[in-house]
């Protein structure tokens, strides 16, 4: 099938990568400016445009979506289908091209978790299943007719980063088979039931401290669900701490630190650091990143940084 692919982050590569796979006459991929990029801001390309330049995809980079010279240019590529994957929203001028329309792989099983972090919202709400999703694009955001989901189980202690390596596999099967269907004719949708939508928006810096007052399951879901980006933290005699795995504590732990308030810090011998959380409960840090320094293992951030017990984080 004739296609254009539109998509940005690592996310979108395992999608692209099985649609070449399977011989789809992909014309173009679509995908951001380059742009400033890490500490040094230096200008850097989009993951899906080095996987399409290794491959000698025809790639645009439009600043608008909507700019008539970049939507003629997608008209005269004559494709069938618009496939998006972790993409911008695109106008109806654009998703009307194709003649068998335009399709959208998202990372939640929809109408749960709609927006721009549904992987991160998923596991810090506790779900233990999520999915991915593919609906037929129409003006309204995440919110079209779905083609199909595939479901799986989010582990007890497993991170956003990890989890998105998975659903990014995941939904490149998803991807094939939607374009199979879509192909072979107009496949049966199921219109999303709206009063099911939960959001899922992005989630900036400030929305990342930690609560310690929450339950020690709520604070270990938090800290997993924002792993490895944008990352939970919290503060100890000012200086920020950035925490990438926890481990809820279980009753031996609890006895062992003896009374304590939320946020308050117990270290247990060379490799263990407890804090205590709201109703009565705690979390063992596991990997946590001071600033300015790497991110290191529990043992080996104590044996540098002074921790003791008593301390408090987050005040």
């Amino acid at each position: 099938m004739r296609i254009v692919f539109m998509g940005t982050p690592r996310f979108a590569i395992p999608s692209l990568s099985a649609l070449v796979a399977e011989g789809h006459d992909v014309r173009a991929v679509v995908t951001v400016p380059d742009k400033p990029q890490g500490r040094g801001r230096q200008i850097g390309a989009s993951a899906v445009k080095v996987f399409a330049e290794s491959r000698a995809i025809p790639l645009l980079q439009p600043e608008s979506l909507s700019d008539a010279g970049f939507v003629d240019g997608l008209r005269a590529l004559e494709s069938e289908l618009f496939v998006v994957v972790a993409f911008r929203i695109l106008p109806a001028v654009v998703y009307s091209i194709p003649s068998k329309g335009a399709f959208n792989l998202h990372a939640s099983l929809l109408p749960k978790f709609r927006g721009a972090a549904p992987i991160n919202w998923a596991i810090m709400a506790g779900e233990e299943e999520t999915g991915v999703t593919t609906f037929l694009l129409e003006e309204k955001v995440d919110a079209g007719s779905i083609i199909l989901q595939k479901r799986t189980p989010i582990a007890p202690d497993e991170t956003a980063g990890e989890l998105a390596e998975r659903l990014a596999e995941i939904g490149a099967q998803a991807v094939v088979e939607t374009v199979r269907l879509l192909g072979a004719g107009e496949p049966a949708v199921t219109r999303q039931n709206n009063d099911l939508a939960t959001p899922a928006p992005k989630i900036h810096k400030d929305d990342c401290a930690i609560d310690w007052s929450a339950p020690g399951r709520d604070v270990h879901n938090f800290v997993r669900g924002l792993s490895p980006i944008p990352c939970a933290w919290t503060t100890h005699r000012g200086k920020t701490l950035r925490l990438y795995r926890t481990r809820r504590s279980g009753e031996a732990e609890l006895k062992s630190t003896g009374p304590g308030e939320p946020g308050q810090a117990f270290v247990a011998g060379k490799d263990q650091l407890i804090v205590r959380t709201g109703t009565g409960g705690a979390v063992s840090l596991l990997e946590i990143q001071q600033e300015g320094k790497k991110k290191m293992e529990i043992a080996e951030f104590l044996r540098g940084f002074p921790i003791r017990t008593g301390d408090f984080l987050g005040r």
